[in-house]
């Protein structure tokens, strides 16, 4: 396996009783990247952080996190990597600085070097300023830095996200993105899971589309959308009875079929030069009389590639996710732990 990658995964299968929640996942993340799985509910996608992250074992396959076995060197594994998970890790009767203090001491730091990192993560976070509330104070975004802070205790060199943004709302979503390009641009690997494909877009340098437990397609965003035809020529119509001749109008000049969305009056259609097929479908709308409130030129989605591979779209659910038997408790409560480090 290479030296160059922070993440390894060779042919991983891992069953939950009759359903095969990885089928043969193989993938391979180089260092110093943000690498996103992009997928369904049921994809694949939480159970291979939970595998990778030492949380879930496997059935068959490899899989190596910083250049260690996820199998057999599981200790060096997690005092290398960082892991966000889908809901809120921290107490919120404690306050942020006390939520990372005692992170740092379940990590074993003693604790006057647990409460300089505390101190560290918050400024780094923008939550200095309100360290001393209680984090059920914090507004959604705040929480979420304030995970990705305790995820950062031991300045891991490989991060896991996953679904990081779910909830928020886009003020919290673009703080958690910021903090992330930040963690990237300091030389650190993240993989992200998500549904969302705008954050996949905005986030990823390559994604890789999973469905059915497995890896259908790599690449960059723009790779990914090149393989759906380039760019595409929108039409939103004014009048509901002018889309039958439209959409006609349209796949004759342009020598391809449209995809109508008739609930919206909206037309969209491959199109290989793009400014040439713009003005032409312009004009053969105005010459036919049809009346058009938009005509536009775009990219394709991650959502239409994910369609045109799978049949499915990327933010739906395929198949319902097993559930993981919770991790066994270990020690006091994380209430009693932070009151007793502090």
């Amino acid at each position: 396996m290479g030296t160059d990658l922070a993440v390894e995964t060779e042919n991983l299968r891992k069953k939950y009783g009759d359903k095969e929640a990885l089928a043969g996942f193989t993938l391979q993340v180089p260092r110093g990247v943000v690498y996103g799985l992009l997928g369904p509910n049921g994809a694949g996608k939480t159970t291979a952080v939970r595998i990778l992250s030492t949380l879930l074992r496997y059935d068959e396959g490899v899989a190596r996190v910083a250049g260690y076995d996820v199998a057999t060197q599981s200790a060096q594994v997690r005092y290398r990597i960082g892991l966000l998970g889908q809901h809120a890790a921290v107490d919120e009767e404690l306050s942020g600085r006390q939520n990372l203090v005692m992170f740092g001491r379940l990590y074993h730091i003693g604790k006057r070097s647990a409460q300089h990192r505390a101190d560290e993560l918050l400024e780094r976070f923008g939550l200095a300023e309100a360290g001393n509330k209680p984090a059920k104070q914090y507004s959604g975004g705040m929480r979420r830095r304030l995970d990705l802070a305790a995820s950062l205790i031991l300045a891991p060199s490989v991060l896991f996200l996953d679904e990081p943004t779910t909830g928020l709302d886009p003020r919290g979503r673009n703080d958690v993105w910021e903090s992330v390009r930040g963690l990237v641009a300091e030389g650190r690997t993240v993989l992200l899971t998500t549904q969302y494909l705008d954050e996949a877009d905005q986030l990823a340098d390559t994604i890789s589309l999973i469905d059915s437990g497995k890896v259908i397609e790599t690449g960059t965003p723009d790779d990914l959308k090149r393989k759906v035809g380039g760019d595409r020529v929108d039409v939103v119509l004014r009048r509901d009875h002018d889309l039958g001749i439209a959409t006609e109008m349209i796949a004759s000049l342009l020598h391809a079929d449209p995809e109508v969305d008739r609930d919206n009056r909206r037309i969209s259609v491959a199109a290989d030069d793009r400014v040439a097929a713009l003005t032409a479908v312009a004009r053969s709308l105005g010459d036919a009389g049809i009346e058009a409130e938009d005509i536009a030129l775009r990219r394709p989605t991650l959502d239409e590639v994910f369609l045109n591979l799978t049949g499915n779209r990327a933010g739906t659910s395929a198949a319902p996710t097993p559930s993981v038997p919770p991790a066994a408790p270990a020690g006091p409560t994380v209430k009693e732990a932070a009151h007793r480090w502090q």
